[in-house]
């Protein structure tokens, strides 16, 4: 095997979970044009579906399923029905988010939606997917964080804007992701399963002035992320190329935390 043969997903099964949205999309479409046999899987099952119908017209194999990450039986029944269609898994990335809070004063109700999802959930998906995985002796688990949990929230950004200033359940369970990341590579590591996790900055969407200009004073690249900045990084956590490294957050946000 050459060296760019250790960066290809050829044939590896991967579930990919919210296949659809602003991260995922573009998750959707470069972790299947690098190979893999993609899963992807969300409580939308229309959107999940249109975009396997789609990926799969461009001569790609993605396959949609429906799952609730906020219910212990349905994580496990997502886990079940990919084994039993392709008899493995080689890799998890987690990437849904639910968004339950509106306002920093929101709901009780709110924060415990956001922490059944975001928090329970998260730590469900490692161990009904890493009980598969360390049965393998082998699998890569990559978790989608943010920087926003990795530092305090910069409300300057926000002033004077329409933008909503983030919430603090995303604050909490994304600076969670980044130790939970941590706890399951040390408990799956002798088992030959990997599990790292990335930080996106912020990525295109339809933020406007002043907002704009000012997170592009902070970031070293002087933009947003487009739509295949996340893909190359989550692609190599998955492939071989990665294999010695575990326990690992790699933000990817054009030098917004480097300061």
């Amino acid at each position: 095997m050459n060296a760019l043969d250790r960066f290809s997903l050829k044939n590896k099964v991967i579930v990919l979970t919210g296949g659809t949205g602003l991260y995922g999309r573009g998750l959707t479409a470069d972790l299947a044009s690098a190979g893999a046999k993609l899963v992807i899987a969300s409580r939308n099952a229309e959107a999940c579906q249109r975009v396997a119908e789609e990926e799969c017209r461009a001569g790609n194999d993605v396959n949609a399923e429906t799952y609730d990450q906020g219910e212990e039986s349905s994580i496990a029944r997502l886990r079940e029905s990919v084994l039993s269609r392709f008899g493995r898994i080689d890799g998890l990335v987690n990437n849904s988010v639910a968004i339950t809070m509106t306002s920093p004063m929101g709901s009780l109700a709110e924060w415990e939606a956001s922490m059944r999802v975001n928090a329970t959930g998260l730590m469900l998906m490692h161990r009904i997917f890493g009980e598969a995985f360390c049965r393998q002796n082998q699998g890569s688990i990559v978790n989608i964080a943010s920087i926003h949990g990795m530092g305090g929230p910069t409300l300057s950004l926000y002033a004077g804007t329409q933008k909503p200033i983030p919430q603090p359940d995303y604050f909490f369970h994304k600076g969670g992701m980044l130790n939970l990341t941590r706890y399951y590579a040390a408990l799956f590591g002798k088992s030959g399963v990997r599990v790292n996790c990335l930080s996106p900055g912020g990525f295109m969407n339809q933020d406007t002035e002043p907002f704009l200009g000012r997170y592009f004073e902070k970031t070293f690249l002087g933009r947003l992320g487009n739509k295949t900045d996340l893909g190359g990084p989550v692609i190599f956590f998955l492939s071989d190329a990665a294999a010695y490294l575990t326990g690992v957050n790699l933000p990817v946000d054009g030098g917004y935390t480097a300061h």
